[in-house]
């Protein structure tokens, strides 16, 4: 799995080199990789769905127990088939739609390799750390690929606010990683639903991690960046917003609903935000008229369906989650690429200005409707078995009940847009004359079929389905006898909560005009768009406020802000936890005592020094007596370095000064600005005085690798001194780093001295030509 990852990621990474050349080649061969993957795949699939689970761990930094896990399970397998298998035909389609110079084709050929790459290693990863990494690549890929080359101010737009909704809610998540993996001790994900951590740290951590799947798979509030991202290329949208990237948060929610399925943090949520979601998407697409923000909403509304089946927590659910999971990607990704041939062809996705293109593409038409139908729930398409599974899942309580009412709203929703979407685009309306529309690209329009021609042949073969979804849904308990996936059941409730929502979706269809009217009418007092519009506004002014606050161009206001800053936070910290050593002694040795009164005392006259010369010097007393100090401590070499570096410093520093004023300027000489300097100064002095004592005491046993000095000092590097030891053999790299200080210091003085000898002499030389004149 990890050589797959990073066969991806390889290759997107020379594919510029073949992109610069010819576009269509580096399409095709950007396909090579995840279709390499699919084979590898389908030849692991009848393992997978026996049960085995194929582990996989490569170590990335072993001393302290990092490592890339991988698995590759039920979930993981579903996941994979949309990642790879949508991704070689999503490829293949952008060959074509690149063809006709739309996009910028030698960016996206290895951007949308590299997203393949990330979102492979996403769906793969056992890992919470891995997940993170592969999480964040693929919100930068993102970027870059809705961003295109940045020449329309609209892309730029849309890919920032990508940008900055996603990372920041993958921020939050990964705090609730970290608070999860700490609290569990262990960041292994298969650990982690083998032993399910509880307790108070779990649910704020459940909390957080909810976050950061609302932002990547568009739930209410932050679902606007997903309908704004429409102005990237078809292809684009219909991998990274209908077939994968939307599809991380959903993904996380379903990889880790086992570890919280006990908590109810983790459920309500997750049932609440995606209900509002579903509804809220089916409404705005219903009353869209350009096919890809139809679309768009619409898979804002599918992704909060999948939310509420996959943060349910039971087996049903899951089972119907899954199922619709695989069902999604296929008719999604298929209606994307079906829009885009729509665009070409007719030149206009607005479906006031289409008519009659099902005469004269009924080829696309057929694909549209075989499409639009598993979106709507219809038999015998795969949208239809996960649709009855879900109504079936919440047959139980009230709250369940009152989950199917909200469900069967959306999914009448989720019917009519549906129709809205097929008729919109391919029904001849009266009083507009036909579209003249050019003949469908064979390389385009094989892409767009056999996706929708997937949804229909699994849904026919019902027991494939039901053995790729039971095998993530088993991952829960079932409470009675475990649901399936089949075209009949007999005649059930799911089956009429079918019915119902069909003809519900039929009646909000026919009634679509009268109902965007009064929507029309209607006042809209949130707007999402222009709510994210106002949070970025008020944080450029706090920003702008801020920066004219603090960056003043004053060196002592900048050292203020740290010293405040690092007193504030670590500082409360130490106190709190601080207590004094037992064997705290006032010195050990009696040199410490004068050496340490110099240094207080240069320190004071510092003070009080009126001349710049005078300041520096004392500022080198202060460094000196410090090496001092390490001589004393038996640390000879640092007091070396200590001597050297001050004596370059002091020496560089004479240099400058000779360019300053002799003294010191007294403008901020006054009580209210030198008592808050001498606070701030003497907290951080305490604070680094504090942290000294307690950091030096905190260790109780020597630690293995200090062990390991002490044990080898002598033998391995002939030094009785363990630190010279340590310094010069076992970590040499220290001294070659200390010597390039050294040399850059060196440099610097240098060239500080022939600067000033240059300028002396132009000088002189301006001199001898005024007196000539």
């Amino acid at each position: 799995m990890f050589g797959f990852v990073i066969a991806h990621l390889l290759v997107a990474v020379l594919l510029p080199l073949v992109a610069r050349r010819n576009t269509r080649a580096a399409f095709l061969i950007a396909a090579i990789p995840p279709a390499a993957a699919a084979v590898w795949l389908l030849a692991r699939t009848p393992q997978v769905l026996a049960g085995a689970t194929i582990i996989e761990t490569v170590p990335w930094v072993p001393l302290i127990g990092l490592n890339f896990g991988f698995r590759l399970d039920a979930l993981a397998l579903v996941m994979t088939i949309l990642v790879c298998g949508l991704g070689v035909l999503v490829l293949i389609y952008a060959d074509s739609y690149f063809a006709r110079g739309r996009g910028d084709a030698r960016r996206s050929a290895p951007l949308l390799l590299g997203f393949a790459g990330a979102m492979l290693g996403l769906v793969v990863a056992d890992d919470l750390t891995t997940v993170y990494i592969f999480w964040e690549l693929t919100t930068v890929c993102s970027f870059l690929l809705v961003g295109q080359a940045g020449i329309s101010r609209e892309s730029r737009r849309s890919a920032l606010q990508a940008l900055m909704i996603t990372s920041l809610g993958g921020l939050v998540m990964l705090l609730g990683f970290v608070v999860l993996g700490e609290t569990a001790g262990t960041y292994r994900i298969s650990e982690l639903i083998a032993h399910p951590p509880t307790g108070t740290a779990t649910a704020v951590a459940a909390v957080l991690i909810l976050v950061g799947a609302f932002t990547k798979s568009a739930q209410l509030p932050f679902h606007n960046w997903l309908p704004a991202a429409m102005v990237a290329p078809t292809p684009i949208s219909a991998y990274l917003h209908a077939a994968s990237m939307v599809k991380a948060g959903v993904f996380l929610v379903a990889r880790l609903g086992p570890i919280f399925a006990a908590q109810p943090e983790w459920r309500v949520p997750a049932v609440v935000f995606g209900l509002a979601t579903m509804l809220f998407g089916g409404w705005r697409a219903l009353h869209e008229h350009d096919l890809k923000k139809l679309l768009a909403y619409g898979t804002v509304s599918q992704l909060g369906f999948l939310m509420v089946l996959f943060g349910a927590g039971s087996h049903d659910a899951a089972l119907a989650g899954a199922t619709m999971l695989l069902a999604h990607g296929l008719f999604k990704a298929t209606l994307f690429l079906v829009v885009g041939m729509i665009d070409h062809q007719a030149g206009t996705r607005d479906i006031r200005k289409l008519s009659g293109l099902a005469a004269r593409q009924p080829w696309l038409a057929v694909i549209a409707a075989l499409a639009a139908a598993s979106m709507a729930g219809l038999p015998p398409m795969l949208g239809f078995l996960g649709k009855e599974a879900a109504f079936g899942a919440f047959l139980s309580g009230p709250a369940g009940a009152a989950v199917d009412v909200f469900l069967v709203l959306g999914s009448m929703l989720t019917v009519a847009y549906s129709l809205r979407m097929w008729f919109g685009a391919f029904g001849t309306k009266p009083g507009l004359a036909p579209t003249t529309v050019k003949p469908a690209d064979l390389q385009a329009l094989i892409p767009a079929g056999l996706p929708a021609l997937a949804g229909l042949l699994l849904g026919v073969a019902y027991p494939v389905a039901h053995e790729l979804a039971d095998g993530y849904a088993t991952s829960y308990e079932s409470v009675g006898k475990p649901a399936e996936l089949a075209l009949w059941h007999g005649f059930s409730l799911p089956l009429a909560l079918s019915v119902l929502a069909v003809a519900g979706g039929l009646g909000l269809h026919r009634a679509r005009t009268p109902l965007t009217a009064w929507r029309n009418r209607l006042p809209q007092p949130l707007n999402a768009q222009r709510g994210y519009e106002r949070i970025t506004a008020l944080l450029e002014r706090v920003a702008v406020a801020v920066t004219a606050r603090t960056q003043v161009g004053s060196l002592p206001t900048y050292l203020g802000i740290i010293l405040v800053t690092v007193v504030a936070i670590p500082g409360s910290a130490l106190l709190i936890q601080f207590t004094v050593p037992d064997d705290l002694r006032a010195y050990d040795n009696l040199l410490q005592v004068p050496l340490s009164l110099g240094v207080v005392l240069a320190a004071l006259a510092v003070l009080r020094a009126h001349r710049r010369l005078t300041a520096v010097l004392l500022v080198g007393v202060i460094g000196y007596g410090i090496g001092g100090l390490f001589i004393v401590d038996g640390a000879p070499d640092l007091a070396l370095a200590q001597f050297l570096v001050e004596t370059l410093t002091v020496v560089a520093f004479v240099f400058v000064l000779r360019r300053l004023p002799e003294r010191f300027t007294q403008a901020d000489s006054s009580k209210a600005i030198r008592i808050p300097k001498a606070i701030i100064a003497s907290a951080a002095g305490l604070f680094v005085a504090l942290a000294a004592i307690g950091f030096s005491s905190a260790r109780q046993a020597p630690p293995e690798a200090s062990q390991y000095f002490m044990d080898h000092a002598e033998k391995g590097a002939g030094a009785t001194n363990v630190v010279n030891a340590i310094i010069v053999d076992f970590r040499a790299f220290d001294t070659v780093g200390e010597i390039a200080v050294l040399a850059v210091a060196a440099t610097g003085v240098a060239s500080l001295i022939l600067a000033s000898r240059h300028e002396r002499r132009r000088r002189e030389q301006t001199q001898q030509q005024e007196v000539r004149k």
